[in-house]
């Protein structure tokens, strides 16, 4: 692992964003079910604690596409362990753990219609 400065050595460590591998929540579940899982995630997690900035990133990040998150990101100073953004952390060292449902919809979801 790389300390927070290690990306701007340019020795390649700083990982590009991609999508979370396909997923299956443990039931099927709707796109409403799904918009209520992540909201309540995104109104709790800043306590859990971290920055309250960096969680408004991340969000951000999560809920635009691959290049867009990327920007916003890097702009925020965030570190990503994993490339999918299920775990980051920010300058101070702190963690953000990210849940999948938050990042990408999984292959069980109920289209309505």
């Amino acid at each position: 692992m790389g300390c927070a400065g290690s990306r701007e050595e340019g020795d390649g460590s700083a990982k590009t964003i991609r999508k979370p591998k396909p997923w299956k929540h443990p039931q099927p579940i709707t796109k409403i079910q799904l918009m209520q899982l992540r909201d309540e995630f995104w109104d709790t997690a800043p306590h859990y604690g971290g920055r309250k900035e960096i969680w408004d990133a991340l969000r951000a990040a999560a809920e635009a596409d691959v290049t867009l998150a990327q920007a916003i990101v890097d702009s925020a100073g965030v570190i990503i362990q994993s490339a999918d953004l299920t775990v980051c952390y920010d300058e101070r060292g702190a963690k953000y753990e990210l849940p999948k449902y938050v990042l990408s919809e999984p292959t069980n979801l109920i289209r309505d219609g």
